[in-house]
């Protein structure tokens, strides 16, 4: 996979080449101040076909703000390299537990943080329907949820391997 990495990013369009390792990524990052993300290291892993940048768990650490990107003096896109590394990742196996959870959730009940009980009585208590005009309510859409991530195997993409 290691010559397969830097391929697949330029493929996707994401060639990171052109970064000068400034650390205006890192340096903005406002998950990186309370993580151990740093996007820098892992745009030079990724330039550098270090497939060990696949299964490192501080990828998963990015909220895809955004602000590294627009923040790049080069314009490289590096929140998009970053969600390319994480499908990657998953091509490979790896994926920490809780976004795992959250895809069973997603794939169950159409959102990643379903409506408990609890919420759907204070929602009614404030005048509002206990579940929201989502997929949640309407089981016809749930199915056509589900259906599309089966038909594009996600499914498959986050068992646990």
């Amino acid at each position: 996979m290691s010559e397969e990495l830097s391929k697949e990013l330029k493929a996707a369009g994401l060639d990171l080449l052109s970064c000068m390792q400034c650390g205006t990524c890192t340096g903005s990052c406002p998950s990186g101040r309370h993580t151990g993300l740093n996007t820098r290291r892992i745009l030079r892993d990724a330039r550098k076909n270090r497939v060990a940048v696949l299964s490192d768990d501080a990828l998963w650490l990015c909220t895809t703000c955004y602000t590294c990107q627009e923040r790049c003096p080069r314009d490289i896109p590096i929140t998009d390299a970053l969600l390319e590394l994480r499908r990657l990742a998953i091509k490979e196996g790896f994926m920490l537990p809780e976004h795992r959870r959250i895809s069973e959730m997603v794939a169950e009940c159409g959102h990643a943080v379903p409506l408990d009980e609890e919420t759907k009585h204070k929602r009614e208590e404030l005048g509002l329907d206990p579940i929201p005009e989502t997929v949640q309510k309407y089981s016809e859409a749930l199915q056509e949820v589900r259906s599309l991530l089966k038909a594009c195997k996600f499914d498959e993409l986050t068992a646990e391997n």
